[in-house]
This record gives structure tokens, sequence and C-alpha cells, in this order.
């Protein structure tokens, strides 16, 4: 299992070492691995099984007893079966909880966040809006993402928008070089295939479409 500080330098950054200590610190405090948190689910089951199977035991050896007033005994039962219950409903919790984040986290992996703070606070409202999961799928979470995108849109990464600023900064650009051509003539522009680079060099070049 890798540490923190190998899985930064693969994805190429650095940690200066008078931080590598503070950062140790907040990923143990914040963050438990996989393998840690398969073991605690794993002991979660465990008790389940092990309280149900008491409680069958119990009730197995209690029904021998049908017909005799045996407050205690069954008072016992009763406590046996609700421990029972009780470790079902934290295990199926548990588990509920584990397959929500692996679904959230494929999810993601088709969206582009402006960084990885904000992809951690947006993942943190998503569970905060109580959404089910039904089928391995997360219910209204494209809808949910729409209206976080209309709130914060500095949050996403949009594509279309991001490819029109970036032609946009190309036909802004001075077109003269070394004396050949000068900047783009209407036609020039008008010729342009691609309809999101023609957009953007009629944006660039309004003048010319007055």
């Amino acid at each position: 299992m890798q540490n923190i500080e190998a899985i930064l330098t693969e994805l190429g950054i650095e940690v200066s070492a008078d931080k590598k200590e503070n950062l140790t610190k907040k990923v143990a405090e914040n963050y438990v691995t996989k393998a840690e948190h398969e073991k605690k689910l794993g002991k979660v089951e465990t008790d389940r099984d092990t309280w149900k199977e008491k409680a069958e035991t119990a009730e197995s050896t209690l029904k021998g007893f049908e017909g005799v007033d045996l407050e205690t005994m069954q008072r016992d039962l009763a406590d046996w079966k609700k421990k029972a219950e009780d470790a079902e409903k934290n295990a199926q919790a548990q588990l509920y909880e584990r397959d929500f984040s692996d679904a959230l986290k494929t999810e993601f992996e088709g969206i582009k966040f402006s960084s990885e703070a904000a992809k951690r606070a947006i993942m943190a409202e998503v569970k905060e809006a109580g959404l089910k999961l039904k089928d391995g799928k997360i219910l209204g979470l494209n809808d949910l993402i729409t209206q976080m995108k209309e709130k914060d849109a500095s949050a996403f990464v949009d594509d279309e928008q991001q490819k029109a600023q970036q032609n946009q900064a190309r036909f802004t650009q001075p077109t003269n070089k070394q004396g050949q051509g000068g900047a783009l003539t209407k036609d020039q522009i008008m010729s342009i295939k691609d309809a999101s680079e023609r957009q953007a060099a009629i944006a660039a070049n309004m003048s010319l479409f007055n």
C-alpha cells in the first residue's frame, strides 16, 4: 500500500520536507485506508452474525420452557434479540455508506473539477443531500450536480468554454511573423471549418463584422 507521499510523487506533486510531517498528520486524522475500512466492516459483520447466532440459540433453548413462567429468561431473550437487531442495522448502515461512497467516486470520474478542494467540497455536499443509492446508481445525482454548477460554476471545468477561451486567445494573438501575412481577414475567418474556432475568431475580430 502506498503512502500519501508516494502517491503525490507519482502525480508530480512534491511536498517540501518541512511540510511532510504535517501532511502525514492531517491525512492520518481525516482519512482511513480502504484496507482499514474493510477491516472495520468485517468486524461489524462478524459482530452482527455473532449476536444473531446467539439470539437464535437462546430462542431455541427457551422453546423448551414454553408455558413456564420464567420472566428473567424471557427478558434475556428480548435483550439478545435487541442486540442482534442493533448489530444488523449498524452493519447495514456501514455497508450502505461504503457502497454509496464507491458509487459516488465512480460517478465523479466523469466530471472535471477546477481543483481537488472543489471536488472534495462538492462530494461532501452530495453526501449531505440525502440522495439514495439503488442498484449501484445514486438517484437524482445528475440533477443535483446541474444545480451545483449553476450555483458555483467555478468549481467545475466546462470543456466547451475552455476550448472557446483557448481558441479566442489563439485568434487574438498577432499573426504577423517575419513579415508573412497579417491579421485574419473576414474571408479567412469565415473559411474556418471548425464551428467553435470560427466563433472564437469572430468574437476576437468583431470590428470586421460591424
